[in-house]
């Protein structure tokens, strides 16, 4: 069986994304973790842009698999928020390209991080946006407006477990569910 080359390649890519960086990252480099000549990586990606653009977006339908796998749907909306957002954090602040990549835009400003790190965060809210609009679909919550409180829950969330730890003791998972209930959601119940 032929192996497939273009799954080689993105295993690679990633692999030298997670421990180099982008900026850090050749083309040459990845031929060489995906043993295959770097033409061959061109007849798959137009350039390096491409190739991380496509590992991006299977990360981003990773982070969502994760985040659903979590959801129980005899959960009430808040609970089920709440869960899904930390393990989206939490798959966020463990996945190795993930913290390399925010380490670089930190360290370095590179434009084509932060632009793929604000393309992860938009997937986020965009998927927050739906289980809003569900919820509001159900009478579980009232109508709102669905952006500025999709953008809002994630911020909360990434102040509650990031920010805050940095001068303070980690709160656990319950501490930041009662927060986000007792300071944001209890005004979206009904």
């Amino acid at each position: 069986m032929a192996p497939d080359r273009r799954k080689m390649i993105v295993e690679a890519a990633t692999k030298s994304f997670s421990l180099f960086g982008y900026k850090a990252t050749t083309m040459d480099q990845v031929a060489k973790l995906a043993n295959v000549g770097k033409g061959t990586i061109y007849t798959f990606f137009k350039n390096k842009e491409e190739l991380f653009e496509e590992i991006i977006s299977t990360l981003v339908k990773e982070m969502i698999a994760e985040a659903e796998a979590v959801i129980q749907p005899d959960l009430p909306f808040t609970e089920k928020v709440h869960r899904a957002l930390y393990r989206l954090l939490e798959f966020r602040s463990q996945h190795q390209l993930m913290i390399k990549l925010v380490q670089e835009e930190s360290e370095m400003g590179t434009i084509a991080v932060s632009e793929m790190l604000q393309h992860v965060e938009n997937e986020i809210i965009t998927y927050i946006k739906r289980k809003i609009e569900v919820a509001i679909a159900k009478g579980s919550i009232p109508a709102t407006n669905i952006e500025l409180t999709s953008f809002l829950l994630l911020k909360m969330y990434i102040a509650l477990v990031s920010d805050w730890e940095r001068h303070h003791e980690p709160l656990s998972s319950e501490q930041i569910a009662e927060v986000i209930k007792v300071f944001f959601l209890k005004g979206l119940t009904i």
